[in-house]
C-alpha cells in the first residue's frame, strides 16, 4: 500500500515537470520548402521587438518601420545570412499604430504595432496585419 502511494505520487511529481515546463523559443532547421520563417520576441527589457528571421535561400532581407501615415521611420538592410537576429526599441516611439514589414526573396511579411502608455511605463503590442 505504501509503496503504491510513493509510487502514485511520483508519477503525479514527473508528469507536473512535463507540463509546468516552458519550452525555448527557438527557430529549427528549415522544412522542406521555400519560406522564410520570422519570430517576433520581446527584448530582455522590455523595451522593444526582438526579430529572429531564418531564411530559405541567401538574399538581402529589408527591414521597414512605418508610422500611422506611411512614412518610413526606419530602414535596415540585412545582410546575406540564413540566420539575423536584431533587436528594436520601440518605446522611443510616440503613442499610436506603427508597421512594420519585412521583405525577403519577394515575400513580404507584416505587423501592426501598436504603442500605448501603461501606467508610467510605455508599453507595445505586435498584431497581425
Amino acid at each position: 500500500m505504501k509503496k503504491s502511494i510513493k509510487l502514485s505520487a511520483l508519477l503525479l511529481l514527473f508528469s507536473t515537470g512535463l507540463f509546468a515546463a516552458t519550452p525555448k523559443t527557438t527557430v529549427k532547421s528549415m522544412p522542406p520548402g521555400k519560406k522564410d520563417y520570422i519570430v517576433f520576441n520581446t527584448l530582455p527589457s522590455q523595451r522593444g521587438i526582438d526579430l529572429i528571421i531564418q531564411k530559405a535561400e541567401m538574399g538581402k532581407t529589408i527591414v521597414i518601420i512605418y508610422d500611422d501615415n506611411g512614412n518610413v521611420l526606419r530602414k535596415d538592410v540585412l545582410n546575406n545570412l540564413n540566420k539575423i537576429r536584431k533587436g528594436y526599441v520601440l518605446n522611443q516611439l510616440d503613442n499610436g499604430d506603427y508597421s512594420i514589414e519585412i521583405i525577403s526573396k519577394n515575400q513580404v511579411f507584416k505587423r501592426s504595432i501598436h504603442v500605448y502608455n501603461e501606467g508610467p511605463i510605455k508599453s507595445f503590442i505586435v498584431r497581425q496585419v
